[in-house]
């Protein structure tokens, strides 16, 4: 990833998951960890359509934040946890370096 492209490509991520569907499949899957899910799995979960779930599947692995493989006849999808970490340096390295966090409550 070159550092021209990182800026772009992390915008590209955090509006995939502006979505509240997608943020839900992602927040899913996320907590599914490495084993990951299948779509079937995902549809009984999440009681969206398969039609629907596939467009936002779609946009999450276009994003990045989701790799899909195939196990026999099923794809089974699975964050893709570095490009997570990435993202979060990314926001605290280039959006609040130099920033001092408050410790009081509001």
């Amino acid at each position: 990833m070159t550092d021209s492209a990182k800026p772009k490509q992390i915008a590209q991520a955090l509006a995939s998951l502006g979505h509240e569907a997608r943020l839900g499949v992602y927040r899913l899957l996320v907590r599914a960890g490495d084993a990951g899910l299948s779509v079937g799995q995902l549809v009984e979960d999440l009681g969206l359509p398969a039609s629907t779930l596939a467009h936002h599947l779609r946009m999450l692995v276009q994003s990045g934040l989701v790799i899909q493989e195939r196990q026999g006849r099923e794809i089974i999808n699975r964050p893709d946890f570095p490009a997570m970490a990435r993202i979060t340096a990314y926001l605290q390295e280039e959006c609040c370096s130099g920033v001092q966090r408050r410790t009081d409550a509001a």
